[in-house]
């Protein structure tokens, strides 16, 4: 399975209103401005979370995006579900046979798991030190 940049960015948006939840709306202009992405590009994915009932759009001269729930209640397989469509590692799995059927199945279901059990709170708190860059070896 690949995620577009369409999941990429949007993960993107949602840390980014995560970060400053309870701070007022955050426009895309200075998300984009931040990570060094296109406005427009970052405008056609808010629409989808916006349906989606992710975020919530405040109109006016200070508006922009908030998240439609706390950080803690919306995961990452609920963004990519919106975005990039049903998580699948193949298509078709239902035509393949049942030795290679039951491995699909079971790298949707870890695939499915990690998504549906990471918050955006989770990725909004994330920090370097959460993971060891490298193993330290004693000779």
């Amino acid at each position: 399975m690949k995620i577009s940049t369409k999941g990429r960015y949007g993960l993107t948006i949602m840390i980014e209103l995560a970060k400053r939840h309870g701070e007022g709306p955050i426009s895309l202009k200075s998300i984009a401005q931040t990570h060094d992405l296109s406005e427009h590009y970052l405008e056609q994915l808010a629409g989808p979370l916006r349906n989606a009932g992710l975020v919530r759009s405040i109109r006016g001269a200070y508006g922009g995006y908030v998240l439609a729930d706390e950080p803690a209640k919306i995961t990452a397989g609920d963004i990519i579900r919106v975005l990039e469509g049903p998580i699948s590692p193949v298509e078709g799995i239902e035509d393949e046979e049942p030795a290679k059927r039951k491995l699909w199945m079971r790298i949707r279901d870890a695939v499915k798991d990690v998504l549906d059990n990471t918050t955006v709170e989770d990725l909004a708190n994330h920090s370097d030190d959460d993971t060891p860059d490298s193993y330290m070896f004693y000779i």
